[in-house]
C-alpha cells in the first residue's frame, strides 16, 4: 500500500481499515459512510467538536457499538460482527476505569490473569510495566492513593499488559490538569513510539492532537472533514470548518475577480482561486500569524494599509486588530511579536502597512465563516 505524503512516496501497511461504516441511533445518524485506512505503528487522532462522532466511531473499532452498516478490518481480519472479547485491542478511558479495591499490581495483571498465564510470567510482565510508565516502586498501592497523572500511567500499563495490536485511547487526557496534562501528552507519544503499536486516541483538545498525532482524522457532523499530518490539517485545511477548528483563523468575505486574484471590499489580493469562476463569492483566510507588518510602505503585491483598532498581550506575542478600508467591516487579527512592537514602537491607533502572503491564503467557496 502507497501513500503520497509530505515525505514523498511511502510503502506501508494498512493495519485498520474502516470501510462505508454507518451508525444510527434512532433516527439520528451518528456516522455517515466513514472510510479510514490506519497504518501499522501509526499514531492517529480523531479530533472534532462534541458529537461530531469521533468518540462513536471509536467505540465501533472496539466493538462496544456495533456500526449499522460497514466493515472494520484488522490486520487483514475482518472483525465487523465480533464481540469486544474476540478483538485485538487495549482501552483507556478518560476516567481510567481503575478497578479501587485491587492493588496497582492485580489491575495491571488482571488482563493476564483471565488469560491464564503463570504467575512468574504475570510478575515479570507487571515489573516490566511499571518500569516502562516510571512506577516501579507503586505496585502495592491502590488506585486512591495515586494522583491522576499516575492512575492515568497505570491504566495505560494495564491497556498494553497482553501486547494488544491496537490501542485505543478515549480523551485519555482531559481529566488532568493543564501541566500534568501536556508532559503525559509527551510521554504517551514516546511509548507509543517505543512500542510500535498503532494507536488511535479520540480528543476534541487542538494542541493535544497537533503534538501528538502522525496524523489526524477531523470529523464534523458525523463524516470525515480533512485526514492529513498536523502540518497539512494546519497549514492546508480543506474546508472552511477545518480552518475554523483548528488554530486561530481570520475569515473575511471576497469575490473571484480573475485567474489566482480575489477581491475584498476596496482591495485585490493576488492568491491561489483553486479553478473558481469570476464572480464567485468565497472566504478568504489566513492566520494570523502569517500577516507581516512592513517595515517602509510601499506598493507590493498584497499590502494592505491598515489601523491598529485593539492590542491585546497574550504573553510571547501581542494580537493586533486591524481595521482597513480595503477590508470593509471586517477586521484582521494579527499576531505580532513582542520584539517588533518594542522596535518599532507599535501602539493602539497606529497606521501601519500589513502584507497577506499569497502563499499563506486560503478560500472557500462561500460566505464568511465570521467576519
Amino acid at each position: 500500500m502507497s501513500e503520497s505524503g509530505a515525505g514523498g512516496e511511502t510503502d506501508r501497511t494498512v493495519y485498520l481499515r474502516i470501510e462505508d461504516l454507518t451508525k444510527k441511533f434512532g433516527g439520528f445518524t451518528a456516522l455517515k459512510d466513514v472510510t479510514l485506512e490506519i497504518y501499522e505503528g501509526e499514531f492517529v487522532c480523531f479530533l472534532g467538536p462534541s458529537g461530531c462522532g469521533k468518540t462513536t466511531l471509536l467505540r465501533a473499532i472496539a466493538g462496544l457499538d456495533i456500526q449499522t452498516r460497514g466493515r472494520v478490518e484488522q490486520a487483514g481480519k475482518d472483525i465487523s460482527a465480533l464481540p469486544p472479547s474476540e478483538r485485538d485491542f487495549g482501552i483507556v478511558f478518560q476516567s481510567y476505569a481503575l478497578f479501587p479495591n485491587l492493588t496497582v499490581t492485580r489491575n495491571i495483571a488482571y488482563g493476564l490473569e483471565n488469560r491464564k498465564a503463570s504467575r512468574a510470567e504475570i510478575a515479570a510482565r507487571v515489573t516490566e510495566l511499571l518500569d516502562l510508565v516510571g512506577l516501579p516502586d507503586q505496585g502495592d498501592k491502590y488506585p486512591a492513593q495515586l494522583s491522576g497523572g499516575q492512575q492515568q500511567r497505570i491504566a495505560l500499563a494495564r491497556a498494553i499488559a497482553s501486547s494488544p495490536g491496537l490501542l485505543l485511547l478515549d480523551e485519555p487526557l482531559s481529566a488532568l490538569d493543564a501541566k500534568v496534562r501536556v508532559h503525559l501528552r509527551h510521554e504517551v507519544k514516546d511509548l507509543q513510539r517505543r512500542l510500535g503499536i498503532t494507536t488511535v486516541m479520540v480528543t476534541h483538545d487542538q494542541e493535544e492532537a497537533l503534538t501528538m498525532a502522525d496524523r489526524i482524522v477531523v470529523m464534523n457532523h458525523g463524516v470525515i472533514e480533512q485526514i492529513g499530518t498536523p502540518l497539512e490539517i494546519y497549514r492546508l485545511p480543506a474546508t472552511s470548518f477545518v480552518a475554523d477548528f483548528i488554530g486561530t483563523m481570520n475569515f473575511v468575505p471576497g469575490t473571484v475577480s480573475g485567474p489566482d486574484r480575489v477581491r475584498l471590499a476596496g482591495v485585490d489580493l493576488a492568491c491561489e482561486s483553486d479553478g473558481l469562476a469570476e464572480g464567485t463569492a468565497v472566504t478568504v483566510a489566513v492566520r494570523p500569524e502569517d500577516i507581516v507588518v512592513q517595515s517602509v510602505q510601499g506598493g507590493e503585491e498584497n499590502a494592505v494599509e491598515a489601523r491598529i483598532g485593539e492590542m491585546e498581550f497574550l504573553g510571547s506575542f501581542y494580537r493586533a486588530d486591524l481595521v482597513s478600508e480595503g477590508l470593509g467591516e471586517a477586521r484582521l487579527r494579527a499576531d505580532l511579536s513582542i520584539n517588533l512592537v518594542r522596535s518599532q514602537g507599535i501602539n493602539e491607533g497606529d497606521a501601519l502597512s500589513v502584507l497577506l502572503p499569497r502563499e499563506r491564503i486560503r478560500i472557500y467557496p462561500g460566505s464568511a465563516v465570521r467576519g
